[in-house]
């Protein structure tokens, strides 16, 4: 049977207990028996009321982060979903190749940072700093003001991980998102933005919110050809995504003008560059990105084909 693991990364005193508890106080575990595993004994202490339908185990040291381990906890506890409260110090890769067994799917890595401590911790422990930043899909930064606030969306991370929701907690209790329309996932000083195959979702939904920061600026991407009867002379470049479901699946695309495009077909993958303008067009209902392709080769298709979010 495979059980769902959620798995919450972060160096002590990051804020990982508290937002533990937020979800379990939230009836996180109300329906299913949980598992919880506390690799890191903190200031804070788990919520009695919350832990009715948990199991709390205790992990000594990373040497006891086992396969065999975790499958007597399984076996012992029977739980139908697994949380982890992991060990900052303790390497996510080595948990992933030799501890976390094969019916244990990781579902969610939610990374919690203490803002003020984010620079100490960056420059004396880089590479742990950004494993748990880079393999997160939530990331959320601690105990903010509005210094803080503003120097870690100066820093632009969504450059270290472009897929990963970002939120800022202040210190008042409130929350905002890192991405408040000043932070670009890409880094726009480069001669030439290349847009990743698993990223392409990523910056249809950018340059549909802020096309203004891509004009004339020069785009490598690779996508599908959509030939459309009311575009003459013009295709539509994009990518399949699904956004919630197998049924959901919708073709996410930018208008394309320039020679070529009549040598490939319907659902061609190509490999295109291109200049990218602002211009009305009747596929937006008002102004909307043009690329102006300068080149067009034809391309294998990705080993994700379609994208999802």
């Amino acid at each position: 049977m495979e059980i769902p693991v959620y798995l919450f990364a972060g160096f002590l005193d990051s804020g990982k207990t508290t937002f533990i508890n937020g979800v379990l106080q939230d009836g996180f575990a109300l329906e299913d028996r949980t598992l919880l595993l506390c690799c890191e004994e903190g200031n804070e202490e788990y919520d009695p009321k919350a832990l009715r339908n948990v199991d709390v185990v205790n992990v000594e040291g990373e040497v006891y982060l086992t396969k065999d381990f975790l499958k007597k906890c399984e076996k012992r506890y029977k739980p139908r979903q697994i949380m982890i409260e992991f060990n900052g110090m303790w390497s996510l890769s080595k948990f992933y190749q030799e501890a976390l067994p094969s019916n244990w799917i990781l579902y969610q890595i939610m990374t919690t940072v203490e803002a003020a401590t984010f620079d100490v911790y960056a420059k004396n422990l880089g590479q742990m700093m950004m494993e748990k930043l880079t393999n997160a899909d939530m990331i959320i930064f601690n105990r903010c003001d509005e210094k803080l606030r503003a120097s870690l969306r100066a820093r632009n991370l969504k450059l270290v991980n472009r897929r990963a929701s970002m939120y800022l907690e202040n210190t008042d209790g409130t929350s905002e998102e890192y991405d408040d329309g000043s932070v670009c996932p890409f880094d726009l000083s480069k001669e030439v933005i290349d847009i990743p195959d698993d990223d392409f979702g990523v910056w249809y939904v950018d340059v549909m919110d802020h096309p203004e920061r891509y004009v004339d600026k020069v785009i490598h991407c690779k996508a599908v050809v959509a030939h459309l009867k009311q575009y003459p002379g013009e295709v539509v470049l994009g990518r399949f995504a699904m956004t919630c479901c197998a049924a959901d699946i919708s073709f996410l695309g930018v208008v394309a003008r320039g020679g070529g495009f009549n040598s490939f077909g319907n659902r061609a993958w190509v490999e295109v560059t291109a200049r990218m303008a602002l211009e009305p067009h009747k596929a937006y209902e008002d102004k909307g990105p043009i690329l102006y392709v300068t080149e067009l080769l034809p391309a294998k298709k990705p080993e994700q084909e379609v994208l999802s979010f």
